[in-house]
């Protein structure tokens, strides 16, 4: 990957997560110089001064505040060249939907199509101006549907639309736009995470447990991790995907067979 970004501009939004940390630890050995995009300082600053990268502090949700950075990029950096959106969207999970609250099932959706939408539009603005770039995205790839995960499919549904949309308008601009399912990043997993959609009180054999679950459903047994996802963000955004985009690149190794 040496050298495959390199003078690239990336913003990763949610940058200071395990994922948004091991992207722009794969960005920045690429030689993109890259902006963390979080709303806490504390963890943006460790992932910044473990991978060289820079950060802000704002809410990615916040429009105003979104417009205001991208052109605080471009007067730093010169333009902006990756996209990548890695928000939590407040995903609730494991309550069948007939016992699930409207708050439950919604907030995802609403969340994520909105900050999606707000961290794409920004991009394609700058990017369509200097006539290339690439946008990038990421879910669970249950858009089609799958028991048990609430607001989930419904959220990744949108996005998935969402981003070929944007690939279909922003195209002949030269800017590409597609996606990544992953359907979980195993090594992501945390109690603290798995609590906050709807699974509280794990410690960590009952997570272990989970990714030994969520392995079992690949077809090679093996789920994909931080590294192999921070790989093929990595490529995508590079001029090596240059004949990718209005598409999601399945990566749940065959959990969900396209």
């Amino acid at each position: 990957m040496l050298n495959m970004l390199k003078d690239k501009v990336a913003i990763v939004y949610g940058g200071a997560g395990s994922l948004g940390a091991g992207v722009t630890r794969a960005y920045t050995q690429a030689g993109a110089r890259v902006f963390l995009v979080g709303r806490t300082e504390a963890t943006l600053r460790a992932v910044a001064a473990e991978t060289g990268a820079e950060y802000d502090v704002l809410d990615a949700r916040a429009e105003d505040a979104v417009e205001a950075h991208a052109t605080s990029v471009v007067e730093r950096a010169g333009r902006i060249d990756i996209s990548l959106n890695l928000v939590p969207r407040g995903d609730f999970q494991g309550v069948p939907l007939t016992e699930m609250s409207v708050e439950d099932y919604t907030r995802p959706v609403v969340r994520g199509i909105a900050c999606q939408f707000i961290t794409a539009r920004a991009a394609a603005r700058r990017m369509t101006a200097q006539g290339s770039g690439v946008i990038l995205s990421l879910d669970s790839a249950s858009g089609n549907g799958s028991p048990m995960m609430g607001g989930t499919a419904a959220a990744d549904g949108a996005i998935d639309a969402l981003i070929r949309q944007f690939a279909q308008e922003v195209g002949p601009a030269g800017v590409r736009v597609c996606g990544i399912w992953t359907a979980g990043v195993t090594d992501s997993l945390t109690p603290e995470k798995l609590a906050a959609a709807g699974a509280p009180g794990l410690d960590e054999a009952a997570v272990q447990g989970i990714r030994s679950h969520l392995d079992g459903l690949r077809m090679t047994k093996r789920s994909p991790r931080i590294a192999d996802i921070a790989a093929l963000a990595t490529f995508l955004a590079s001029d090596a995907g240059a004949a990718i985009t209005g598409t999601w690149v399945n990566a749940t190794a065959g959990m969900f067979p396209s």
